[in-house]
């Protein structure tokens, strides 16, 4: 390393965010610039540390050491060329990802880890700012064709290695525009559409092209919202059949329900129902969204990423008020004792929307929602649980007694998560082997059941991380390249069940 003693000089920064007045009135990102002196001095904390436990937590094998080194001798050019040969996207995880990898930072022993994610964001904005992100063409084409269906960070990822290989690859998607739930289920305040555009670009320049409402097989009627509006139905078999390979890479869309006394009221909404139209609309497709918190007491369900989403979002839009209801306990500040590093450390975190408002309530749970004039929802009703442990150490929840209460709604939003892919459409069609939890089968060459047909992604991992699905869509190209044309030069980071091959 550059500097020895860095981790020793310096301690751990970030950008500040804009101030919550100022961002609550635009959907701007949320940081304030960072300076490229400060990234450097990030990149001076980086460790001699020997073994690089990063290399551990990040599914993607990102070689952090180099990168941060580089960073700190200004060597930006370098920088994203190591960035860029183990992530095609460096500017999603650098704005999205949960960072894995500073959970497994030897310096979080003890200190503070090194802020891996910012100095990757500052690497991938710097290379777009100086132009030093181009198309990378093929030496000569294999006359092989490959369909991907899905155009999350999965599909993208498998189309971009695949087009590279020199085949020629075509992504089907049924929304009206690429880019899955980062352009639909990921607000502007957390990552600009821009920044999806111009890597969009520079697929399209590489050779992928992108068909869009265009839905393989009938679509599910569980998440109408994911398919655009008089969207073409291509038969899965019509597929099969033109194509040398198929990647499948439709996520985990297939959402949680919560079966309450109440549900089918007026006013209560899936997170992806409200979340879609609402990016819609900042992107210029709709005048207006169908579903706004604008004046409302608004209610999330549940306490994770999309809930937050969803509370930034409410906010924007101006909500009277706004809880955000979780029924697992408040984590704490610090690790807990049976959560050591280097694994995912268990703690409390603040999302920039809660900086911003509405109130976190945790252990809880919905008995009913209460119904005024036209079946419109006015309340919740909930009581308090405790967490327990229940056969095969499970966890369970037992109620509290004399807990109940009652929160005020206009406005309900359920977040808490998905099952797994969607049963009907292609999956039905090819009738594709599913495991217990209703992720679509893959072997350890990322294949399903069905020649010729392979899986990546939320839909065989089940809801995962951008950076998994990264990290899945680039081993499933170099397993198609492989079935192909017999061999590969193109890198697999992972298998299906493996954290990494090392």
């Amino acid at each position: 390393m550059g500097d020895v003693t860095g981790f020793m000089k310096y301690d751990r920064a970030l950008p500040a965010r804009r101030p919550v007045p100022v961002r609550l009135r635009d959907w701007k990102e949320v940081y304030e610039p960072f300076s490229a002196e400060a990234t450097s001095q990030q990149g001076a904390r980086c460790m001699d540390c020997g073994i690089p436990f990063c290399h551990e937590g990040c599914p993607l094998g990102n070689l952090i050491p180099e990168w941060n080194d580089l960073v700190y001798r200004d060597d930006w050019a370098e920088a994203i060329d190591r960035l860029h040969a183990t992530n095609n996207f460096p500017e999603f995880t650098g704005r999205l990802c949960p960072a894995p990898c500073e959970g497994s930072c030897v310096l979080g022993i003890n200190a503070d880890p090194v802020a891996i994610e910012r100095i990757e964001y500052e690497i991938s904005e710097r290379a777009w700012a100086e132009g030093w992100v181009e198309p990378v063409r093929p030496s000569a084409p294999t006359g092989k064709r490959v369909a991907v269906v899905g155009s999350g960070p999965a599909g993208l990822a498998a189309a971009q290695q695949l087009v590279r290989a020199g085949h020629a690859v075509v992504v089907f998607e049924r929304a009206e525009r690429p880019g899955g739930l980062l352009r639909y289920g990921i607000p502007e305040f957390k990552m600009e559409k821009a920044v999806l555009d111009r890597r969009l670009e520079q697929l399209e320049a590489e050779g992928v092209e992108f068909r869009c409402g265009v839905s393989i097989g009938a679509p599910s009627p569980e998440v109408p919202r994911a398919v655009a509006e008089g969207a073409v139905i291509v038969p899965t078999a019509d597929l099969v059949a033109e194509y040398d390979a198929v990647v499948l890479a439709g996520g985990a869309t297939l959402p949680r329900d919560l079966p309450a006394i109440g549900r089918d009221l007026t006013g209560i909404h899936r997170a992806m129902d409200y979340l879609k139209p609402s990016n819609m609309v900042q992107e210029g497709s709709l005048d207006a969204p169908p579903i706004t918190a604008e004046g409302k007491h608004v209610i999330i369900i549940g306490g994770g990423d999309t809930g937050a989403d969803c509370l930034g979002t409410a906010h924007r839009q101006g909500a009277r008020s706004v809880h955000q209801l979780e029924i697992m306990p408040e984590p704490s500040e610090g690790r807990p004792s049976d959560n050591p590093w280097p694994t995912w450390p268990l703690v409390l975190r603040t999302s920039s929307a809660l900086e911003e408002g509405g109130e976190r309530v945790f252990s809880v749970t919905t008995d009913q929602f209460l119904s005024g004039a036209s079946g419109q929802v006015v309340a919740l009703r909930g009581h308090e649980v405790e967490l327990t442990k229940g056969s095969g150490g499970r966890p369970g929840f037992a109620a509290v007694d004399g807990s109940e209460f009652e929160l005020p709604c206009d406005l309900v939003l359920l977040a808490m998560g998905f099952l797994g892919a969607e049963t009907e459409g292609v999956v039905a069609d090819l009738g594709l082997e599913l495991d217990p939890r209703g992720s679509v089968v893959a072997d350890d060459h990322w294949a399903t059941n069905v020649d010729n047909v392979f899986v990546c992604g939320d839909m065989t991992r089940g809801q995962s991380l951008i950076v998994w699905a990264i990290a899945e869509g680039r081993s499933a190209a170099a397993a198609v390249d492989r079935h192909l044309m017999g061999d590969t030069s193109l890198p697999a980071p992972i298998v299906p069940g493996q954290l990494a091959l090392r």
